[in-house]
């Protein structure tokens, strides 16, 4: 596997108590570009390639722009986005219920919540991404796109939501 350097995206606004996977929602302009000054300062530290790929939705996009103007490249990559989850995504917990989200996690890897994709598709997608990426990259991506990238860097076969990592927290950094 590549040498990656992630970054989860900032805190999006107006997301509280709802379930976002493709819903296109806003980040406040100053923690994209605090974001985007961390990975620019870490990049100078470090020693990295001033390139990023993000996500097209811009709670990341909106960082990779930042550093666009700052003389980096950016390239946007969909396969970056977060998991779809179909027709729960920008609905609230509450209007979703608990049973179909036990029903998810009944069949975690393979079900598709909300007829969206599965956490398998998701594992699929980053690592054919991952495959094409040079041999150190820079990416700000979704939760459920980093975990996938801890799962495969780790080696675990999330088949029980118990499997499935933490999220990392806004604007975290995820080494792989």
């Amino acid at each position: 596997m590549n040498r990656i350097e992630a970054w989860r995206h900032p805190r999006p606004d107006g997301v509280a108590g709802r379930c976002i996977g493709h819903t296109d929602v806003p980040v406040d302009r100053r923690r994209a570009k605090r974001l985007a000054h961390r990975i620019r300062r870490a990049a100078r530290r470090e020693g990295w390639p001033k390139g990023v790929w993000t996500s097209p939705l811009r709670r990341c996009a909106d960082v990779g722009r930042w550093l666009a103007r700052w003389g980096w490249t950016h390239r946007i990559d969909a396969r970056l986005c977060e998991l779809d989850f179909g027709d729960w995504d920008g609905r609230t917990w509450d209007e979703i219920g608990a049973a179909p989200v036990d029903a998810w996690c009944d069949d975690f890897l393979r079900g598709a919540p909300g007829g969206g994709e599965s956490v398998a598709q998701l594992l699929q997608r980053c690592a054919e991404m991952l495959g094409e990426l040079p041999p150190h990259a820079c990416i700000v991506a979704h939760a459920g796109w980093l975990n996938a990238v801890r799962c495969l860097r780790d080696g675990i076969t999330p088949a029980r939501a118990a499997d499935w990592p933490a999220a990392p927290g806004y604007g975290a950094r995820v080494s792989g």
